[in-house]
């Protein structure tokens, strides 16, 4: 029981982060559908921070896969940002675009990366990133269920839990929840609807990237998943419906997060094969289908998606 929670959270740790970057695009307004795209960016752009820092300290080691992610993330995100906000795109088709444009970076990058020498250097940053509190084994069961992760868990963390705060109980967030549901009302009163879009929008693909690199230099890829580009496309579309299934609220992201893992992960607990696989692995999706339906019935504001989400802002019809 103890090993399935703790590979639950580390397979959770990426939903976490696709799941917090999207809710927060999706408070100003924007289903950014391109999420799974940038996380393909983020890891690219983490292992050749890693790489680039393969013999340095854990801290500078961390800072660069870090730096890395972002600034490729970025990228990605300027990229919707621009074409959504400035030209009006639609944000479904852009998205979609963004998926494929970033699968297809990343798959250009990786090839590069097919060679032992690389694939070592990889690996040794991922068990260094990786590396558990140095007390945590002489904690017993909670040492390994609390302490033995590495420091993307609880980075993943702490961010759901300061996006949580800034958009219930600041000014910021305010702005940013009036702009996703009347954009129109909102730049009545002054608020700067586009540069709170952009910032949402950035901010959010920069954390969703910061998942992408969580996958490849943690545990579990350890910078070596041939298929990396099919996983990490998987989690990001995961994270998305991560996103209704939590309310678009990034405090229930956390346990949404764990609860989706240990979903999809059942396959490898409870001996199946073929399609008994598949199955196992479509039940994120469809307690989300369930979140969704239950959510309309009770017609909760609180409980929906941003009344302007997806739809472009045009000042002059307002």
């Amino acid at each position: 029981m103890v090993n399935i929670v703790v590979s639950a959270i580390i397979w959770g740790v990426s939903y976490l982060f696709g799941c917090v970057g999207e809710i927060i695009s999706e408070k100003a307004g924007h289903l950014n559908l391109g999420i799974p795209g940038i996380m393909c960016m983020g890891a690219m752009g983490g292992a050749l921070g890693a790489l680039l820092c393969s013999s340095s300290s854990w801290l500078v080691l961390i800072l660069m896969s870090m730096l890395f992610s972002m600034l490729f993330s970025l990228l990605g995100g300027g990229i919707y940002a621009f074409l959504t906000v400035s030209l009006r795109c639609n944000q479904n088709i852009t998205g979609l675009a963004l998926t494929t444009f970033g699968a297809g970076f990343a798959r250009v990058i990786v090839d590069k990366f097919s060679n032992i020498e690389t694939i070592s250097k990889l690996a040794s940053a991922s068990d260094i990133i990786s590396k558990s509190l140095p007390f945590a084994s002489k904690l017993g069961v909670f040492g390994k269920l609390f302490l033995s992760y590495g420091f993307y868990v609880y980075l993943a963390l702490a961010i759901a839990i300061v996006a949580h705060i800034v958009l219930k109980r600041t000014r910021v967030g305010l702005n940013l929840r009036a702009v996703g549901e009347n954009p129109a009302a909102a730049d009545a009163v002054g608020i700067n609807v586009t540069a709170y879009k952009y910032a949402a929008i950035l901010i959010g693909c920069v954390i969703a990237g910061l998942g992408g690199a969580a996958y490849f230099l943690g545990p579990v890829a350890r910078g070596c998943d041939s298929n990396f580009c099919l996983t990490i496309s998987a989690i990001g579309w995961i994270s998305i419906a991560l996103v209704i299934f939590s309310l678009w609220k990034p405090l229930f992201a956390i346990f949404g997060s764990f609860i989706f893992a240990v979903l999809y992960s059942l396959s490898s607990y409870i001996k199946v094969s073929g399609s008994g696989e598949e199955l196992y692995k479509m039940l994120p999706y469809v307690v989300t289908i369930l979140v969704l339906v239950l959510t309309s019935i009770k017609s909760n504001k609180e409980l929906q998606a941003p009344q302007a989400l997806g739809i472009p802002y045009f000042r002059e019809e307002r």
